[in-house]
């Protein structure tokens, strides 16, 4: 106690210069507007990023399919390179040596990515690989939205990371993601970025805060699948799919409600209970500090936002940061989506291996009494493929309840292999693909009922 005692004197938020505050306020500002604020397009809601990597899309979309091949070969042959030759230069060169050298697993989905890449581009070998919904759902709709979101996202990333952002918006939650969550209160933005832009932001800030030493292993596996959820765009293109848009805000308020339970419940049990509250391997771990006794939440987080906006190392540390996010996620997230994503979308679309899985959901669709139960229960399971599938199968059947139960089990479910599972795969988060079938498993099992009952009282 006499150390925090001493530790609360000596620490004083008036030593502080305006130069040091706007160092804070403006980029944080910024990427606040970037990446959080939410904007209006064409009816729907979004965030600026996600708008601006529309726009790139527009404007250069026809030629980001080949772009994105040309990158997928250049990460699989220097992989290759890193891993068999191992030149002097890589050795020397810590970022490359990051980006290209790979564990044999990862240097084979690299290269089976990149064949899938190519196989589509030019529409070569069977069709199954390339049809329009296995490979060129991926290369020609998936894909080119990954390839400018990473494009501005890594760039802009650092607005978030590193002048102090995370670190006011960590002493002000942490009241409310320790006991709830069992997460630092810094968690709390990546959830916020997430709901409000795209699941793939809020992995890609996860990824960099447990690589940077911010996250536990368990923090970081919890956080990443339990709120990098489903934006509301997003949401908003199913309901509509499924021809429900008039209970848009039933299905939403459903949405939130079954995950906010399935957020309370997952991290504490398996698998992601056991998962190890050690740090990345490569990183020493930072522990989150307690706000001390004289300080409210807002004037400790402000003193330590300010504090680390200090230490920023100036413009080009940004951009070069930004640039290595880039590159990392092209290079080693691209091949992994197309690799994992292209062989799930196979399995679904050519085998009758998900409607098999799905049988057993039918008894309990009809001990529920949800109507069309048969037509429902490969629905349940499907979406592990790819989160619209359900959407795409549920179509037709004719019961609003069952269209109901389809369209919020489909996003609360939270883990699709053709983006979400590809892209947690290839970072280096510490999930396996045996974690993410018994967490997708656990989130149906969870939401499910609660859907259900909810969906009785609507219709």
């Amino acid at each position: 106690m006499n150390e925090l005692s001493k530790r609360n004197e000596t620490v004083k938020v008036s030593h502080f210069s305006t130069k040091d505050i706007l160092t804070f306020l403006i980029p944080s500002l910024i990427g606040i507007l970037l990446f959080i604020v939410p904007i209006t397009q064409d009816g729907g809601i979004t965030i600026p990023v996600a708008f601006l990597a529309g726009q790139i899309n527009a404007s250069i979309g026809e030629l980001i399919p080949a772009i994105t091949v040309f990158i997928m070969v250049v990460a699989t042959v220097g992989s290759f390179v890193a891993v068999t030759i191992k030149p002097q230069f890589l050795a020397r060169n810590p970022a490359l040596h990051t980006l290209l050298h790979v564990r044999p697993f990862w240097l084979i989905a690299r290269l089976l990515g990149t064949i899938f890449a190519v196989m589509t581009l030019y529409q070569l070998g069977p069709e199954m690989i390339y049809s329009e919904n296995t490979g060129g759902l991926l290369i020609y709709d998936l894909i080119p939205i990954l390839f400018s979101t990473f494009l501005l996202a890594g760039l802009l990333l650092p607005l978030l990371l590193n002048f102090g952002l995370l670190e006011f918006f960590g002493a002000l939650l942490i009241k409310i993601m320790r006991p709830l969550f069992k997460l630092p209160g810094r968690s709390s933005l990546d959830c916020l970025a997430s709901w409000v832009g795209d699941g793939t932001i809020g992995v890609l800030l996860t990824t960099k805060q447990y690589e940077d030493g911010y996250y536990t292993k368990r923090e970081a596996a919890v956080i990443a699948t339990t709120f990098s959820v489903v934006s509301i765009t997003f949401t908003i293109v199913i309901i509509s799919y499924l021809n429900l848009e008039q209970y848009f805000l039933h299905y939403y308020a459903t949405i939130i409600f079954a995950g906010l339970v399935a957020a309370l419940i997952m991290p504490r049990i398996p698998p992601l209970s056991r998962k190890s509250n050690k740090g990345y391997e490569h990183t020493e771990l930072k522990k989150e500090a307690g706000i001390p006794e004289q300080f409210s939440p807002a004037k400790w987080g402000f003193h330590q936002a300010v504090s680390k906006a200090q230490k920023n190392k100036g413009p080009l540390s940004v951009i070069k940061e930004g640039v290595q996010n880039v590159l990392d996620m092209w290079l080693g997230v691209l091949p992994i989506v197309m690799a994992i994503g292209t062989i799930a979308l196979i399995t679904a679309e050519f085998t009758p291996f998900f409607t098999i899985l799905g049988k057993p959901f039918e008894p309990i669709l009809t001990w529920m009494q949800v109507p069309e139960a048969g037509e429902a229960a490969q629905t349940m399971v499907v979406g592990f493929a790819d989160m619209f599938l359900p959407a795409v199968i549920g179509s037709g059947i004719e019961s609003e309840l069952t269209r109901f139960v389809i369209a919020c089990v489909s996003v609360t479910q939270l883990i699709y292999m053709s983006e979400m599972g590809g892209l947690l795969l290839g970072s280096k988060l510490p999930i396996s693909i045996v974690d993410l079938i018994i967490i997708f498993l656990i989130r149906t099992c969870i939401t499910l009922p609660i859907v259900v009952a909810i969906a009785h009282l609507i219709f």
